[in-house]
């Protein structure tokens, strides 16, 4: 029997854990929620800087090791909008859809990328590994799919002819940003001793 190492999500949102355990679980790692109180504000100005703020106080508040993402879209014709900013810019994903496609309106150059940073904090709060992942691809002028959430419909990868939203769990995990930044996360993972 593997024993189990447990990480801290610094997050309330069980569908993230449910996801992350998709790339964890196979590697002898148990994932819990951070406790429901520990609020984190975003002040970084970076997808790593807000990883890296969330896992550490995640891991300072309950002494136990954490882990953080922070992910989004950047839009190369708006200046990296929506960014950081990425959830908060509309009060549902067809809102943000909707702004998102009005903003770039006929712009010829619909080049984007998604990109997801992660961070793993020690008990006492220092940043054991900081790592990014980024999937290059397109904005669409309507979307396409029924899969995924957030900008999916909407985000197609060219080396794959699919948007996100068209692809099969499996696909999407392979070749998203989530999952390059997990390819790069899993090897340093094993190099930290968790207890």
């Amino acid at each position: 029997m593997i024993n189990k190492k447990l990480l801290l999500v610094a997050t309330s949102n069980p569908g993230k854990v449910k996801e992350m355990l998709e790339y964890l679980a196979d590697f002898g790692w148990e994932l819990q929620l951070k406790p429901d109180e520990l609020e984190i504000e975003e002040t970084g100005d970076t997808f790593i800087a807000n990883a890296c703020l969330k896992a550490s106080e995640v891991a300072k508040a309950t002494g136990k090791w954490a882990i953080a993402d922070d992910s989004g879209l950047t839009v190369d014709a708006l200046n990296g909008r929506p960014g950081i900013y990425s959830a908060r810019y509309g009060k549902t994903d067809s809102d943000r859809i909707e702004r998102l496609l009005t903003e770039l309106g006929n712009e010829q150059n619909r080049k984007a990328q998604f990109v997801c940073a992660i961070a793993v904090a020690s008990p006492h709060g220092a940043i054991a590994i900081e790592v990014e992942g980024k999937c290059d691809g397109e904005i669409l002028y309507n979307p396409k799919g029924s899969s995924g959430f957030g900008y999916d419909p909407i985000f197609y990868v060219p080396t794959q002819q699919k948007t996100f939203a068209e692809m099969t769990p499996e696909e999407k995990r392979s070749h998203s940003h989530r999952g390059q930044a997990f390819q790069i996360l899993l090897p340093q993972l094993d190099r930290i001793a968790i207890v």
